[in-house]
């Protein structure tokens, strides 16, 4: 009988330190969004979790609005984001008691890619609204070869497709009636639109300046023909010669604690900063 007490107090005592979380892992912090990021992020996660190796962080992409709706179906910590939440994200968001929080991680260069069998180098902002809302439908046009022109977009999910319409294809008007002209091929990754690019002589698409690589051309883009056309790099997006840039977001749900709190303030920090130039990006403070 006492040894039978015995083994139900080990067994209590057993259950109670796993129920209290002693010797087990935090929790799973979930990132979830923009496909831009995904490799930046990854590489953060990476080095972060090397540092802390009680932490576990689960990292996907699928588009910043993928990650916007995860931050406020509760099935996101953060969603990492390349471009603003929307009034109407935000107001879904508050109805539901998630309180978005925006914390700015790098900025980005948006480039501008063609193959480099493409003779063209150069295109100012107006060109390119013409190419994508499909005003300008052949690369004669423009000085170069008598082809059709085949623009690739990224998806209507990706962050990236709803900053490239407001800045480029719209020009920054808001009230303009410019859109993706139906003959825009949608694509579902940065890394597809690469692939195409870098196949296909005619082809023109738009990229996350981290991946930029010798398989495509970087296009020089002007504000218009009086202004210089600048080439995406580093530098040219960190000074804002380069007229299509953007910061690179965070949201969480409310000021950040805990295991959030110790990624972003990794991620903000030296080592963090250090991966946003190592993977393409451009950190927030410069040296």
């Amino acid at each position: 009988m006492k040894k039978n007490r015995n083994n139900l107090l080990f067994i209590l005592i057993v259950l109670i330190l796993v129920s209290s979380g002693c010797g087990q892992k935090s929790k799973i912090l979930q990132i979830k969004g923009s496909d831009t990021m995904v490799n930046m992020s990854q590489s953060m996660v990476e080095e972060f979790m090397r540092e802390n190796p009680e932490a576990s962080v689960a990292i996907t992409g699928g588009g910043s609005g993928t990650g916007v709706a995860a931050l406020i179906s509760g099935t996101a910590d953060i969603a990492q984001c390349s471009r603003n939440m929307t009034q109407h994200e935000i107001q879904m968001a508050n109805e539901r008691k998630v309180f978005p929080y925006e914390i700015p991680v790098a900025i980005d260069g948006i480039a501008v890619v063609v193959s480099p069998k493409n003779p063209i180098s150069k295109l100012t902002m107006g060109q390119l609204s013409d190419i994508f809302s499909g005003k300008t439908t052949n690369w004669k046009v423009l000085g170069g070869p008598n082809s059709r022109i085949v623009a690739l977009s990224r998806d209507r999910n990706s962050g990236t497709h709803a900053f490239f319409l407001e800045q480029v294809v719209k020009k920054g008007k808001k009230r303009s009636k410019d859109e993706f002209a139906k003959n825009v091929l949608m694509m579902p990754s940065t890394q597809a639109i690469v692939e195409e690019v870098s196949a296909n002589p005619e082809a023109i698409g738009y990229i996350g300046l981290g991946y930029v690589n010798e398989r495509t051309k970087l296009i020089a883009v002007a504000k218009d023909t009086g202004n210089p056309y600048v080439i995406p790099t580093v530098k040219s997006a960190a000074s804002g010669m380069y007229p299509i840039s953007r910061p690179l977001l965070f949201y969480t749900n409310g000021t950040p604690t805990r295991e959030v709190k110790s990624f972003i303030d990794f991620a903000l920090g030296k080592v963090g900063q250090k991966i946003v130039v190592d993977t393409g990006f451009v950190p927030l403070h410069k040296k």
